[in-house]
C-alpha cells in the first residue's frame, strides 16, 4: 500500500506540469495560512504591537488631506496608463492578459499592503523593517506629524506600491504564466517593495538616519529602480519570447500591435505623474513647493521627449513615436527623486540626459539578448538610478524640506554643482547602490523560486496560441479575421 502510494507520487512529481501545479497549490495554501494566522492575530488584538506603537497627536489638516487624496487618485490613474502602454507596445494576442494581470496585481497589492506591507514600510521597527501596525492595528488617526489621516496616507502609498508592481510586469509580457504572475506579485508588493522601501522612506530606515541622509522625494529609487530591477531579473529568468531575434543576430523587436494606444497610455502616465510628484509634498500649504515640483516634472519630460525624438531621427532617419514616448517617460522617472530640490535649468538637463540613458540602456539589453518588450528596465531602472544620482549633482540648497504647514528652510540640500561638495552625492550613491543590489538579490530569489514551480513561463504551445486565448479564453479583437492574402486571378497571372 505504502509503496503503491509512493510510486504514484513519484510519477506525478516527475511530470513538470503536474509538479508546477502541486507546488503552486502548496504555495497558495501557505500564503493563505499566513494570511489566516495574521488575520486571527489582528482580530484578537496584539497588545505588544499596540503598546509599542507611537502615538503622535498631530491635528487633522483638512486641506492637506484633500490634497493627498486627490494626488492618490491621480497616481492610481497611472494604472490605466500602464496597461494601455503595455498592451499597445505588445502584440495583440497578449493584450487581455496584460489587463487581467494589471487588475489582479492591484487587488493583491491592496490586500497585502493593508495586511503587512504598510507596516513593513512606514512603521517603526529597526533600520531595515517596520515591526508594528499590521492590518493598521494600534495606529494613531494621523500619520506622524503630517496632519493627514492614516487611511488617506495609506491610499496614497498604496497607489505607489501598485505602480512598482505594474512596472515589474512590463518586461515580462508575452510569455509569463498567470499563476506565476500571482506568485511573484505577492513577493513584490508584500515583501520586496515595502521592506527595501523602509530603508529610504521608513521613519527609522537606515538610509534616512545616515549622517547625510539619502534623499528620494517621490520614488526614483524606491518605486522605479526597485520595479525596474525586479523586471530585469524577471526578463532574464523567463528568457526571450519565442521567435525573438535580436539586432546583433540580424533581427529586432516585434512591432507594437497598436502604437497609438501605447502613446496615449504614456500621456496618461504623464498626467498621473502630477499626483506622483507634487502629491509627495503631503501638504497643500507648501504652495511654492507644489508649483516648483509641477514645473520641474513638466520640464524634464519635455526636454527628454525632444532629445529622444531627435536621437531617433539621427539614428534611423525617422521620427519614432515609440522612442519618443519612452523618452518622456524616462524624463519623468529621472526627475522624480530630485524634483523638489532642483531649479528649472537642472530639471531640463536631467531630462535631456535621461533620453540618452534610455537609448543606451535599450541598446545594452538588445546586445545582451534580454527581451524587454516595453522598455521597463531602460525607463525605470536605468533612469531611476540616474535621477537619484542627479539629485546629488543639481540640488540647489535653496528649498529645504516640505512640511505640513509649508517648507522648512532650516535644512539645506545642496549638490556638487552648487557648491555642496560630494557629501549628498555620496549619500545618493550609497542609497541607490544598496537598494539596487538588494532588490536584484531579492528578485533572484523570488523569480527563480517561482520558476522552480513551473508556473513562471507558459508552455510553448500556450505562447504560440497567445496568452489571451490560452490563459483567459478570449481575444482582444474577436471581429478581426486573420487570413492569408490570395491575389485576384488577373493579378496572379501577370
Amino acid at each position: 500500500m505504502v509503496s503503491s502510494v509512493y510510486s504514484r507520487l513519484k510519477a506525478v512529481l516527475a511530470d513538470p506540469a503536474m509538479r508546477g501545479k502541486v507546488l503552486a497549490l502548496v504555495g497558495g495554501k501557505m500564503v493563505g495560512l499566513i494570511l489566516l494566522v495574521t488575520a486571527i492575530k489582528a482580530v484578537m488584538g496584539s497588545p505588544v504591537l499596540a503598546a509599542d506603537a507611537p502615538q503622535p497627536t498631530a491635528e487633522i489638516n483638512a486641506l492637506n488631506t484633500v490634497w493627498v487624496l486627490v494626488a492618490a487618485f491621480l497616481v492610481f490613474c497611472m494604472q490605466v496608463g500602464f496597461v494601455m502602454l503595455e498592451a499597445g507596445f505588445a502584440r495583440s494576442r497578449e493584450s487581455i492578459n496584460i489587463l487581467v494581470e494589471g487588475i489582479i496585481d492591484t487587488c493583491i497589492c491592496g490586500v497585502a499592503f493593508w495586511a503587512w506591507g504598510f507596516a513593513f514600510m512606514f512603521e517603526p521597527g529597526n533600520g531595515f523593517i517596520g515591526l508594528q501596525g499590521f492590518f493598521l492595528n494600534g495606529l494613531p488617526e494621523t500619520y506622524l506629524t503630517t496632519g493627514v489621516p492614516l487611511l488617506a496616507f495609506w491610499v496614497f502609498q498604496f497607489a505607489f506600491a501598485d505602480t512598482c508592481s505594474t512596472i515589474t510586469s512590463g518586461a515580462m509580457v508575452g510569455r509569463c504564466g498567470f499563476v506565476g504572475d500571482i506568485l511573484y506579485s505577492i513577493g513584490v508588493t508584500g515583501f520586496i517593495y515595502p521592506i527595501i522601501g523602509h530603508w529610504a522612506w521608513g521613519p527609522d530606515g537606515w538610509l534616512v538616519t545616515m549622517a547625510v541622509p539619502f534623499r528620494d522625494f517621490a520614488g526614483s529609487t524606491v518605486v522605479h529602480t526597485i520595479g525596474g530591477a525586479i523586471s530585469l531579473i524577471g526578463a532574464i529568468a523567463l528568457g526571450p519570447r519565442l521567435g525573438r531575434v535580436f539586432r546583433r543576430d540580424g533581427g529586432g523587436p516585434p512591432m507594437p500591435h497598436n502604437i497609438i494606444l501605447g502613446a496615449v497610455g504614456g500621456l496618461m502616465l504623464w498626467f498621473g505623474w502630477y499626483g506622483f510628484n507634487p502629491g509627495s509634498t503631503l501638504s497643500a500649504m507648501d504652495i511654492q513647493g507644489i508649483a516648483r515640483v509641477s514645473f520641474n516634472t513638466t520640464m524634464a519630460a519635455c526636454s527628454a521627449g525632444l532629445v529622444a525624438i531627435f536621437i531617433s531621427y539621427f539614428r534611423t532617419g525617422k521620427w519614432d513615436l515609440g522612442l519618443t514616448t519612452n523618452g518622456f517617460l524616462a524624463g519623468l522617472v529621472a526627475i522624480t527623486a530630485p524634483c523638489y530640490w532642483v531649479s528649472p535649468t537642472g530639471s531640463l538637463i536631467i531630462g535631456a540626459v535621461s533620453a540618452f540613458v534610455v537609448v543606451w540602456a535599450t541598446d545594452l539589453l538588445e546586445y545582451l539578448r534580454i527581451d524587454d518588450p516595453i522598455g521597463a528596465v531602460p525607463v525605470h531602472m536605468a533612469n531611476g538610478i540616474w535621477g537619484t544620482l542627479a539629485l546629488g549633482l543639481f540640488a540647489t540648497g535653496q528649498f529645504g524640506l516640505p512640511g505640513p504647514m509649508g517648507a522648512d528652510t532650516s535644512v539645506s540640500i545642496k549638490g556638487l554643482f552648487y557648491g555642496g561638495g560630494t557629501e549628498q552625492l555620496m549619500a545618493q550613491v550609497i542609497g541607490s547602490g544598496a537598494v539596487t543590489l538588494a532588490t536584484l538579490a531579492a528578485a533572484i530569489v523570488v523569480m527563480y523560486g517561482v520558476k522552480a514551480t513551473g508556473t513562471l513561463r507558459v508552455s510553448r504551445e500556450g505562447e504560440l496560441e497567445g496568452l489571451d486565448q490560452h490563459e483567459h479564453g478570449m481575444l482582444a479583437y474577436p471581429e478581426y479575421v486573420i487570413h492569408e492574402y490570395t491575389p485576384a486571378p488577373h493579378v496572379a497571372s501577370k
